[in-house]
């Protein structure tokens, strides 16, 4: 993660990039912004959102975030511009009831839309909140701390086999039933409660030969877990169709994503999108009909070197976009 935070603990990553990619959409209708809307799905600590707040200071804000205090230290960076944002306490498959509660219920009512996908350096870099190996811990991993499926409830509670599925799915563990036989024998001794006891069953489990390759051993499982409490692939499956249906005519919509797993859902929703020609407010695909989005972009975008020194976190992102075509619905 990065080593040269701001003073909220978080550095925007490809923050430029995605200044470029849409501010073309929030700046259709007025140079600074006025009458946009630009909804950040994953508000964090705010830094991609007082860019665009501080560059358009016309534009209004839909912020969401499930993690209580990543709104509490958002709320205080983007106080300046407190009557141009509304912030809301919700997973980012409530975009929809959250937008209609923010007074954009219709379809086509937002110009712009971005995810900062995964597990933020805010969350990291505090030791209580249980998702660092590196550190120990109460084995917890909640986005929301009120959630009420913890990391210790899955290792204390779930089946051998589930248990192999979940690291196997979700971590692309090769160890994943080796893992789980050990962490089921041990449990019966005693229950984990913490990060440092799992980390060391880790070590354990996976043979020495694979533990000096392919970065520590312990990422991968806690990938997994992290993954299972905040069901972050079933979220994201959700929210991105709502995301798109969202866009007005010329919208655009940014996604970051940090690992395989996700990069591959948005992939997938993101062809179907732009393989779309049905208009939306037609039952059934019709020839010669142009398709409802484009890409903007060539595949997924990486950091350049440069910006991986200045914040390693950056290394693992891969960036893609899309438009709403204007003649999705006739819009200008």
């Amino acid at each position: 993660m990065a080593d040269n935070s701001d003073d909220f603990g978080h550095v925007p990553v490809l923050l430029q990039r995605c200044v470029e990619l849409l501010t073309p959409a929030l700046t259709r209708h007025h140079p600074d912004g006025s009458g946009a809307v630009l909804v950040d799905a994953t508000l964090g600590a705010g830094g991609h959102a007082e860019r665009f707040l501080t560059e358009l200071p016309g534009l209004r804000l839909i912020g969401l975030d499930r993690d209580p205090g990543a709104l509490d230290i958002a709320r205080a960076r983007l106080a300046r511009f407190a009557d141009r944002i509304t912030l809301v306490h919700t997973r980012y498959d409530g975009l929809a009831a959250a937008l209609a509660e923010s007074g954009y219920a219709a379809a086509e009512s937002v110009d712009a839309v971005l995810f900062d996908l995964g597990v933020s350096s805010m969350q990291l870099d505090r030791p209580e909140r249980g998702f660092a190996y590196a550190q120990d811990a109460p084995l917890d991993m909640r986005m929301d701390p009120a959630s009420p499926l913890t990391a210790a409830d899955i290792v204390n509670t779930y089946g051998e086999a589930e248990l192999a599925d979940i690291l196997r799915r979700y971590g692309e563990e090769r160890f994943a039933r080796r893992i789980a036989a050990r962490v089921v024998r041990q449990r019966a001794r005693t229950p984990f409660t913490s990060t440092a006891q799992l980390v060391a069953l880790l070590y354990q489990a996976i043979p020495a030969p694979a533990r000096r390759t392919g970065g520590h051993p312990a990422k991968r499982t806690f990938q997994a877990l992290r993954i299972a409490v905040n069901d972050e692939l079933g979220s994201l499956s959700d929210a991105l169709p709502a995301a798109l249906e969202a866009l007005t005519g010329g919208g655009r919509i940014v996604v970051l994503a940090y690992q395989s797993l996700e990069d591959r859902i948005v992939k997938g929703v993101f062809a179907d999108a732009v393989a779309s020609r049905t208009p939306v407010d037609l039952p059934v695909e019709l020839p010669g009909h142009e398709p409802r989005f484009r890409s903007l972009t060539r595949g997924a975008e990486r950091a350049d070197a440069a910006e991986v020194e200045r914040n390693p976190r950056s290394a693992a992102v891969r960036l893609r976009a899309l438009q709403r075509q204007a003649s999705a619905k006739g819009d200008s």
